[in-house]
């Protein structure tokens, strides 16, 4: 949190120094903190939307809720939400800003092709996210993340096409806006990695945590090789809300170089089956 504030606050900074203009700072701030107040607020909404969840009834569907309420009782947690993704592929997440105000989505290709053992894993690392808050840290980090790409963006076009004042070049404004043109430009990228970074701890930490819960690590190894085995795409995947699944819902990429791994959203799944494994020797 206090990494993307710093880069908002020392990007917009730069540029205030190199138009001369404090309000350009004020602003970048204000939209920082306007954006963490969303994100607090409305970032469950937000992204059970764009991957066109929808609501279900316990009629219809009672084991996965059977499922969840024993989790929930053995976890000490709230009931959640809980949510049908109309997709093929094998997924699920969690979202929320606290433990009293969580939703777990999960695909159809979920409910359909895992058997209840691996269900079973799949919903308690969903609820190992809950219980560990783990829903509100990666809301706040990519609604920052996307804040810094935006105004990044902003700044770029401002610099080539605003109207800025030419008589300071020659008093080091050229040299100010280079270094701001370099901040705008590296700023989105270093907090992409920070959101990924994030994001990839925390999966390995709710793949143990839901092992606990279940004490049958097994379970939730077999459901991640069932998803690696799993090329179906996913319809609703979306770059903004790739990092909260279970998988990456883009496929391919789990066997990349170590540069693309820097951008993975999850860490690959061959490496946690085998944590998971090691777990129950």
């Amino acid at each position: 949190m206090t990494v993307f504030f710093v880069l908002i606050i020392a990007v917009g900074f730069l540029f205030s120094q190199a138009y001369g203009s404090p309000d350009i700072l004020y602003i970048a701030v204000a939209l920082s903190v306007g954006m963490n107040f969303m994100a607090y607020w409305k970032s469950d909404s937000i992204a059970l939307a764009m991957s066109h969840a929808r609501p279900i009834a316990r009629t219809g569907h009672e084991e996965i809720y059977r499922i969840i309420e024993n989790l929930c009782i053995t976890a000490g947690l709230p009931m959640p939400r809980i949510y049908l993704i109309p997709d093929r592929q094998i997924n699920a997440f969690a979202t929320g800003r606290n433990k009293e105000h969580s939703a777990i989505a999960v695909t159809q290709g979920a409910l359909d092709r895992l058997d209840k053992i691996e269900l079973e894993g799949v919903l308690a690392h969903e609820l190992s996210h809950v219980g560990n808050n783990d829903i509100l840290v990666s809301s706040v980090t990519v609604v920052l993340a996307g804040l810094i790409s935006i105004l990044a963006n902003f700044f770029i076009r401002i610099s080539f096409f605003g109207g800025r004042d030419r008589d300071r070049e020659g008093n080091g404004g050229a040299l100010v806006m280079a270094v701001a043109l370099v901040a705008a430009i590296l700023a989105p990228i270093a907090a992409t990695m920070i959101q990924l970074a994030v994001s990839r701890k925390r999966e390995f930490l709710a793949d143990a945590s839901g092992a606990l819960l279940t004490r049958y690590p097994e379970g939730l190894a077999n459901a991640l090789e069932r998803i690696a085995e799993d090329q179906q795409p996913m319809k609703m995947a979306s770059n903004s809300t790739a990092h909260l699944f279970i998988s990456n819902p883009f496929k391919g990429k789990e066997g990349a170089s170590w540069f693309t791994r820097l951008f993975m959203t999850h860490p690959p799944l061959e490496e946690r089956i085998k944590i998971l494994r090691n777990m129950s020797v």
